[in-house]
């Protein structure tokens, strides 16, 4: 599902306490406030990398690394330091009630990003699918969120701010990556 600043904040159980607090901190008056909701953060080895990283794998002889889900959904991803550029930006900058989606504009699949850090952890890019319920048992409030199929590009923050992303894509740091 494509997101925009526009599209109407529902958020899964995890994140859901959010939405209130945005719309209040959006509507303060008196003082200058921006809302930045980040995609997925990577980048300098932490992040939710890791949980897929540290992801059980299965018992074969050629062990594959078990994906969140079916892989097939996409998560909107944003480095770390372009991140916080941008809310130095926001800070400095922004007009009142501003609200921004904090995706540097990569929207893999979580496939493609199990198969690249299979290949970092040795696993030789093998990955095996695991049925949505099992994956909302092992991981609760953050399993749900991890599911959802998002894509976002972070245009606005680009167009109103200048926000430029340069750091390094998400595949490029699971390959530097030390998991």
């Amino acid at each position: 599902m494509a997101i925009t600043e526009s599209t109407a904040m529902n958020a899964p159980r995890l994140t859901a306490w959010r939405v209130p607090l945005a719309r209040l901190v959006r509507s303060t008056r008196g003082v200058r406030t921006s809302v930045i909701a980040p995609a997925v953060v990577y980048g300098h080895g932490g992040g939710l990398l890791n949980v897929v990283a540290k992801g059980p794998r299965t018992t074969e002889n050629t062990p594959a690394l078990v994906m969140v889900g079916t892989g097939d959904q996409h998560w909107s991803t944003v480095h770390v330091d372009d991140l916080a550029e941008l809310y130095v930006l926001a800070l400095e900058t922004a007009p009142a009630g501003s609200y921004f989606l904090g995706a540097g504009g990569e929207n893999p699949t979580v496939r493609k990003i199990t198969e690249a850090v299979s290949c970092s952890i040795g696993l030789g890019g093998r990955v095996e699918a695991e049925p949505v319920a099992k994956t909302r048992d092992r991981l609760g409030p953050l399993g749900e969120a991890l599911l959802l199929d998002q894509q976002a590009s972070g245009d606005t923050a680009r167009r109103r701010l200048g926000w430029s992303p340069q750091g390094p894509s998400i595949f490029d740091d699971i390959a530097r990556t030390d998991f």
